[in-house]
């Protein structure tokens, strides 16, 4: 395939950004989009011109990293992928592909199309985690019982890789999503119900420090999720928050 890439590129934050339009040819169907990228920045550095700059780490669909916005859509056409596993069959020969990095304002741009999530790790530090005395009082998970669907549904949230893909697809760019997943993960699980009030009243008051703004409930965040990431998830938070708040 012969493409036409128009590609953001932008030395840091502070500094203006450009779309630079890159002709490529060569590109297999069965080629991941990262891939091509390989290609492209091969090409650039044997002709002495500055690679690409483009966030990546497992590329099997794990980690997250690999954040781009592919034609207006986070992570590109296909669905529950991530820009690492989207292959170029997706596109058509002749095709143009406008590559931008997530937009918004809690998410800073590094270099290029690699943006700062780190607001995500301090949401996490706020309250993504519970605290257990194991100093020689040792208990078996496995012998407190948990109702299946209350695991089913704390596994499906657990799977959210932070990506950032719903603040991107979102309007305001909202971190609701994510939030509540992390959120979700342990309000369903009797280890997580302990420190429940304080974890969720932390956790928003973060996610709103870091600039991220209000759900918008039009859904586009559940459709965006590589990970099919349900919107269920912020009802959830909503009920938590809210019982949280009248405990004072």
């Amino acid at each position: 395939m012969k493409l036409t890439l128009k590609i953001w590129r932008q030395k840091n934050a502070n500094t203006k950004g450009e779309l630079k339009t890159y002709p490529i040819d060569g590109i297999e169907g069965d080629m991941s989009f990262l891939e091509m990228l390989d290609v492209l920045n091969e090409g650039l550095i044997n002709k002495g011109d500055e690679p690409v700059v483009f966030d990546h780490d497992c590329r099997e669909g794990i980690c997250g990293a690999c954040s781009l916005q592919i034609n207006g859509e986070p992570h590109g056409p296909d669905r529950l992928v991530t820009t690492c596993q989207l292959h170029m069959r997706m596109f058509n020969d002749g095709d143009t592909i406008v590559i931008e990095p997530f937009r918004a304002k809690a998410f800073p741009v590094i270099k290029d199309l690699v943006v700062d999530r780190s607001a995500f790790d301090r949401i996490q530090q706020a309250g993504g985690y519970i605290s257990v005395n194991t100093s020689g009082n040792t208990i078996d998970a496995n012998t407190i019982p948990i109702n299946k669907h209350d695991a089913d549904e704390s596994f499906e949230a657990a799977t959210c890789i932070g990506c950032g893909a719903c603040v991107a697809a979102c309007k305001n760019a909202s971190a609701m999503l994510f939030t509540s997943a992390k959120v979700s993960q342990f309000a369903l699980l009797p280890q997580g119900r302990i420190e429940a009030t304080e974890r969720v009243l932390n956790m928003v008051a973060q996610m709103d420090k870091e600039g991220f703004g209000n759900c918008t409930n039009t859904g586009a965040c559940e459709i965006e999720c590589p990970k099919g990431i349900s919107l269920e998830n912020i009802a959830r938070m909503n009920r938590e928050y809210l019982s949280a708040s009248l405990k004072g």
